[in-house]
């Protein structure tokens, strides 16, 4: 079970389901994997709908990594995902949305 308040999403990988999750140590990977671009920018790329392949591939890389995979971009790549693009697509905006969203039972401090 994943944990949408703790920023958590999963995916289903080569028949395996994965927990991700954007901790402070996926982000820095994220942001050194997108060079010279912010994750404000990334953002913005999602809510345009303008995001690329490259960018789907570092959030989920990302936000695997958070969750304790040690697969390889490579992995990745080339892995099987349940759902095929528009699932992997919708997970790393799901990632996005939960790691700099509150949670609506939080916002007011209940």
């Amino acid at each position: 079970m994943t944990n949408p308040h703790a920023g958590e999403v999963a995916l289903v990988i080569e028949g395996e389901r994965r927990v991700m999750k954007l901790t402070l140590g996926a982000l820095a990977e994220l942001e050194a994997a997108l060079g010279a671009d912010t994750l404000v920018a990334l953002i913005e790329r999602y809510e345009n709908g303008e995001f690329a392949t490259r960018d789907v591939l570092a959030l989920l890389l990302a936000g695997l990594r958070g969750g304790g995979w040690e697969g390889s971009a490579t992995d990745l790549a080339q892995a099987d995902i349940a759902g095929g693009p528009i699932a992997a697509a919708q997970a790393a905006a799901q990632l996005l949305a939960r790691a700099f969203t509150l949670p609506e039972t939080t916002r007011d401090g209940l």
